[in-house]
């Protein structure tokens, strides 16, 4: 077994890996950027080198200066990780050349599925089936939208070297097809240094099902059998699990089987994922194979008893693999969700700042958590949006998923906007539990993944009568007389009992109510003439839980106050009220809203200042964690000005550019 490896990558896989690692009595070393100085990977490792610098392409995707930390401290091996580098041939000959273990497949592995263009030309030959598509070399704008045609729209643009949903664009017409081509190529080139492109037929309605095969350098491949990861947004999982629901047996060993033969024919070693698109019809196609460990790899573990990071070391170091296939057998049910930082209610844009309120579930038997990030931690717009994943194991898919369910409403973020809300739902809505899973999922069942207005409104309450409660013990007086009437944190007042007027905002919609005070957990609580007597009551001081009664309603909420805001996290719901405040907006964009939606960098400028546009026209186009966001005109008109040069970095709400509305004709 190594002595020392050096972790090339970030966040939470590095964290990981380092657990392993640990386990085995191997140190450790760190590489970190600027924005990551205090991040929980450097501190977590032995050893850590600083590489200066914020973005991936300044710091983590340099790989001179990740040979020069890995021999500078005397590592024997590298881990990729994922992402970043772990599918880079050129990486992997250069751990070679400085005689430094690289841990995962050969370069030439890596050359021969690291391109999807290349993987998918090697199988049709090998005679697995694909999806209809263009995989050639000729990258020319006309070569692919004549592909296109020729597919039939919609087609799915894809980057040959890509993964994660980057470098993707569902293309529903000609006349969209070279904008969604100009910024899959920049997303593309920004995430993988490459910029080549594939172009396939769009399935509407498929299940994106991966095997997990593992190979060693003496001829021995197994799966660890599958995973469905079909709940997507953006091109991007959210939600995976493992086994496939309503899966046939023989349809998970035929499968299984082709997985390992895909990977044997290239003479595979390491950890590796082969992905398929499962049509209704029971018709599989191959779409590519990941050279590398996935985010997902810990419900594949849960359902197979095996650390899949021990393996890699082991493989690595030249051991045989640990379970031959007859002993790999399928135990319960497991489902992981991504916790990322982003607004689903927004268009999923990314969302940054510090985690003020970073709070795990109960950890224990059947639930996990991976993250690389405490309470205190800022969420930076260089690196990719996930937080943690949550993962739940039970006996049954059933089981799991009610232990996911409840994890998620013991977890708790505040700081930034999650998807964890968007998570529960997905996880507690009748056609998940079904077992109704396909890429589709989250546009088709829409409906089931409301929230419920009643139960906001309850949260209201709560968050009233928590600030309530602060006011009272703000203003009662100090001292230890138990009995003065001044030390009591009730509404008493000589004139008798006072309401205390409180007025929050629910996404810009003031509520007002006033209270008053029994004592310090009982209150007579009024809303638009209606008064009710409630309750609320601390029931863990570290934990922010308390109890409540609001009406007939009876419950228990977490409660935490960041700033000017109240977080109630109520049932797997996260609720946000603010406290009314005067604010100077600043300068205001002309003749429409420009205001940059998230903090990130100006990456280009379609039109000219002067230039008149149609309504819709990208006119500029900003990226954040990794992807894009275009900035469009609302009506038609004129763009004036450009107030932040191409490479610049804005602040959320920054004032991008002067738009001059074209005037609507008299009638």
């Amino acid at each position: 077994m190594f002595s020392k490896i050096l972790i090339a990558n970030r966040g939470e896989i590095a964290c990981r890996i380092m657990r392993t690692a640990r386990g085995l009595g191997v140190k450790t070393v760190a590489v970190y950027s600027d924005a990551d100085a205090n991040a929980m990977h450097r501190l977590a490792a032995d050893e850590a080198v600083h590489l200066p610098g914020n973005l991936a392409r300044e710091t983590y995707l340099l790989m001179d200066k990740l040979i020069a930390a890995a021999t500078k401290t005397g590592a024997e091996a590298v881990h990729p990780g994922y992402g970043f580098l772990s599918e880079n041939a050129d990486f992997a000959r250069a751990c070679a050349a400085a005689n430094l273990a690289f841990i995962g497949p050969s370069p030439s592995a890596i050359s021969a599925m690291g391109s999807k263009s290349a993987a998918k030309s090697r199988m049709e030959k090998a005679g697995v089936p694909l999806v209809p598509g263009y995989h050639g070399d000729s990258q020319d704008d006309e070569t692919l939208r004549a592909a296109a045609r020729a597919i039939g729209f919609p087609v799915l643009l894809k980057a040959t070297a890509g993964g994660g949903g980057k470098g993707m664009r569902v293309v529903g017409d000609d006349a969209s097809f070279f904008e969604a081509l100009a910024s899959a190529r920049r997303e593309a080139t920004s995430s993988f240094g490459d910029a080549r492109m594939l172009v396939e037929r769009y399935l509407t309605r498929p299940r994106h099902v991966e095997v997990q095969v593992f190979c060693d350098r003496h001829g021995h491949g197994v799966y660890l059998f599958e995973r469905d990861c079909s709940i997507q947004r953006r091109h991007q999982k959210i939600v995976e699990e493992a086994p496939a629901p309503h899966l046939p047996e023989t349809l998970r060993k035929r499968m299984g089987e082709s997985a390992v033969e895909a990977a044997k024919a290239i003479a595979y070693e390491g950890a590796g994922t082969v992905e398929f698109l499962l049509d209704e019809d029971g018709s599989y196609y191959f779409m590519e194979m990941n050279t590398r460990l996935q985010v997902e790899h810990p419900v594949t573990e849960m359902i197979v008893g095996q650390d899949l990071v021990e393996w890699q070391l082991r493989v690595a170091c030249g051991e045989e693999l640990p379970r031959t296939q007859e002993e790999l057998v399928i135990d319960g049910h497991a489902i992981e969700v991504r916790l990322c930082a982003e607004d689903p209610e927004n268009g999923y844009l990314p969302s940054t700042g510090t985690l003020h309120v970073m709070r795990p579930p109960e950890l224990g038997v059947g639930v996990r958590l991976d993250t690389g990030v405490r309470e205190g931690d800022a969420v930076t717009p260089f690196y990719d949006p996930m937080i943690a994943k949550l993962i739940a194991h039970g006996s049954t898919r059933d089981e799991a998923a009610s232990r996911l369910a409840k994890a998620l409403e013991q977890l708790r973020v505040a700081g930034v906007k999650t998807n964890a809300t968007l998570l529960h739902r997905i996880v507690s809505s009748a056609p998940f539990l079904a077992g109704d899973v396909d890429t589709g999922f989250l546009s088709r069942h829409e409906a089931h993944l409301k929230g419920d207005e009643t139960q906001r409104f309850l949260a209201a309450h709560v968050a009233a009568m928590f600030l309530a409660r602060s006011h009272c013990t703000a203003h009662s007086a100090p001292g230890n007389d138990t009995f003065s009437p001044w030390g009591q944190t009730d509404s008493w007042e000589p004139v008798g009992p006072r309401p205390v007027p409180i007025m929050i905002e629910d996404k810009g919609v003031p509520l007002r109510f006033s209270l008053v005070a029994v004592d310090a957990e009982s209150f007579s609580l009024a809303h638009r003439s209606k008064t009710i007597a409630s309750r609320l009551a601390l029931e863990h001081t570290f934990d922010a839980l308390y109890t409540f009664t609001v009406e007939h309603a009876e419950g228990r909420a977490y409660v935490h106050r960041v700033g000017e805001v109240v977080h109630v996290f109520l049932k797997g719901e996260h609720y946000e009220f603010a406290l009314p405040t005067l604010t100077y907006a600043g300068k205001e964009a002309t003749n429409g809203d420009f205001k940059a939606p998230l903090h990130g960098r100006v990456v280009a400028h379609l039109v000219k200042p002067g230039t008149s546009v149609e309504s819709g026209a990208t006119l500029m186009v900003l990226e954040a964690m990794k992807m894009e966001h275009a900035i469009a005109a609302p009506s038609a008109g004129t763009v004036i000005a450009f107030h932040w040069a191409e490479g610049s970095f804005v602040e959320e709400g920054a004032v991008l550019l002067a738009f001059e509305a074209l005037a609507a004709e008299a009638t």
